[in-house]
């Protein structure tokens, strides 16, 4: 028998082979999207169309505004090894790609160029006005709830850090997927640079000269992209019932990093730490929601430094 006659029999079985554990091309696959022909780009440690009985945990990371998902995906693998679940988890990296307006990235044949700024509160491709880029999290989440290729998967977290944390603390109130998966998912909302408001109050008090200050992705006005699907109270109502931790580094406290100096942004609070620890208030307070907060000691704006951190760990690995 041929080794990959051996292979294929393995695979069928259910047998997966080692986790992929580069930042490389052969560590990636790509995702279709809608109907025609486009498709997004994703990092992973196993193949999202094989069958693998092995894995009982995924964890999807959302890069940061420099769109980085290589550099994603190492961090994530780091954490990974640090939490012994490379060989149960399949741990994916999206690259939500640009070659639009600022933005400059080479992009492979039909792969999607989402909006180069939008693209973190759910805003339509520039390439395919038919998609925004919380559909390509939806179609990543039914891919990984399919029980013909991951029977045993018992969990699901979604994380992401910065430009990250903005996209995941939008999907997480915003997606139509999460009940129906049969597979719990939860959030980690990571160091990000704003949050979609609740309410037209602001920590800071005054914003009678802010204009946009409450208008989507900074508030619940005029909201745009795939969130206009729902209204402002349905979007609440989903925030208030899916689990969510909101990872905060204690010395996040400097405008760095692309930190949103805006006045909606700044309306919010003087710093990323800040405006975190103010709309967790928030959320318990208007949704009768008890947020869970986790600090995470020593750790800046810094991917690596929190996603590796031992308060973490049990966030983005949990027990199954």
């Amino acid at each position: 028998m041929t080794r990959a006659a051996l292979f294929f029999l393995l695979s069928a079985a259910g047998y997966a082979a080692t986790p992929c554990i580069t930042a490389t091309p052969a560590c990636t696959e790509f995702v279709n999207l809608g109907e025609g022909s486009s498709r997004g780009l994703i990092y992973r440690t196993f193949s999202l169309t094989s069958r693998n009985e092995k894995i009982t945990r995924a964890l999807v990371v959302i890069h940061g505004a420099n769109r980085d998902a290589d550099n994603y995906f190492r961090t994530s693998l780091a954490a990974a090894f640090l939490a012994d679940a490379l060989e149960d988890t399949v741990v994916i990296a999206p690259r939500v790609a640009s070659a639009a307006g600022s933005c400059h990235d080479a992009l492979a044949a039909g792969e999607v160029s989402w909006n180069c700024s939008l693209w973190r509160s759910g805003g339509n491709a520039a390439s395919d006005g038919k998609l925004t880029s919380f559909d390509f999290v939806d179609q990543i989440l039914r891919q990984l709830a399919k029980k013909t290729i991951f029977p045993n998967l018992k969990t699901i977290v979604v994380a992401g850090h910065s430009a990250g944390g903005q996209f995941v603390t939008r999907y997480e109130m915003a997606n139509r997927v999460h009940e129906t998966l049969g597979v719990p998912v939860s959030y980690v909302v990571s160091n990000p640079s704003s949050y979609a408001w609740l309410d037209s109050t602001r920590p800071t008090g005054e914003v009678t000269s802010c204009t946009n200050y409450d208008r989507w992705p900074y508030g619940m006005q005029n909201i745009t992209g795939y969130a206009s699907r729902q209204t402002a109270e349905e979007l609440k109502k989903q925030l208030a019932s899916r689990p969510t931790t909101y990872l905060l580094g204690e010395i996040d406290i400097l405008p760095l990093g692309g930190f949103d100096s805006s006045c909606s942004a700044m309306a919010q609070g003087p710093t990323r730490l800040a405006r975190g620890q103010a709309f967790a208030r928030l959320v318990a307070e208007k949704l009768n929601v008890k947020s869970q907060v986790t600090i995470v000691p020593l750790c800046g704006h810094n991917a690596r430094c929190m996603f590796t951190a031992e308060v973490a760990l049990p966030l983005l690995f949990p027990k199954p």
